[in-house]
């Protein structure tokens, strides 16, 4: 079984880091998020968790070619395990302040 290009970049990074995938999803996942709000003008933290959701998305879609080309089928329930990690943390901060502006 072959691995793409983009599989074997994630491996080395893994490697290099020592950091599992999970713990580099989740990472990924703030550092777009922190990205997105400390570089736009006016504070929208629901933008920037738009931007990890659709970041995250096109990650998984990538996965899902290679798992089609080496196994024959989409494990779904991983990329899914993956989105769900990425966007753990925006989605707590996101709510919090959502909620923070509510109460005002």
């Amino acid at each position: 079984m072959d691995i793409s290009t983009v599989q074997s970049i994630k491996l080395a990074i893994v490697a290099a880091t020592g950091l599992s995938k999970d713990a580099l999803h989740i990472y990924l996942g703030m550092a777009v998020y922190s990205t997105m709000i400390v570089g736009t003008q006016r504070f929208r933290p629901y933008l920037g968790w738009l931007v990890v959701l659709l970041i995250a998305c096109a990650g998984e879609w990538v996965d899902r070619l290679d798992d089609i080309g080496s196994f024959g089928y989409w494990r779904w329930q991983a990329s899914a395990h993956d989105v769900l990690n990425t966007l753990f943390w925006p989605t707590v901060l996101t709510l919090l302040w959502l909620f923070k502006c509510r109460s005002k």
